[in-house]
């Protein structure tokens, strides 16, 4: 014979409540707690947290980014969802920088975009590959090799 958990169904409805009222509660929250998180607070295991997960994002609260975390969305923040390798390319033309310039270290763009080092890193290789930027090699600084042609956004 089977055995019930006590977990009855719609526990991920309350803990999806329950995140909900922490994200209204405080305005400054940009990202989730963890399903590790979750699963510590509630009680719960790790499936009924990634569908407390989904109630959220249904809801248009909460949406994944790479990583297997969960960032808040809110309607007044628009949030730019293109690709990094163009939010970082964008920087050329906000900044008028011109080709030989020297361009932003990994570190200062992961801290600039929230996101980690090695996250940026593979967006820079990804300017390198495509001819925007050039490498300066381990420690040296990346420079400017061209100046991407810019699409017009809606």
């Amino acid at each position: 014979m089977v055995t019930q958990q006590a977990s009855p169904r719609g526990t991920f409805l309350k803990v999806a409540y329950a995140v909900k009222a922490r994200i209204d509660a405080d305005p400054a929250m940009t990202e989730l707690p963890s399903a590790g998180d979750l699963m510590r607070d509630y009680k719960i295991s790790r499936g009924v947290a990634l569908r407390a997960f989904g109630v959220l994002q249904e809801a248009g609260v909460a949406e994944p980014v790479p990583g297997g975390r969960w960032r808040v969305v809110r309607a007044e923040a628009p949030t730019d969802r293109r690709p990094l390798e163009q939010r970082i390319a964008d920087i050329i033309a906000d900044e008028d920088l011109e080709v030989g310039a020297a361009f932003p270290s990994a570190s200062v763009l992961a801290d600039r975009f929230g996101v980690s080092r090695p996250t940026v890193s593979k967006a820079l290789d990804k300017l390198e590959a495509a001819g925007v930027l050039a490498s300066g090699g381990q420690g040296k600084v990346r420079t400017v090799r061209a100046v991407p042609i810019r699409e017009e956004r809606s």
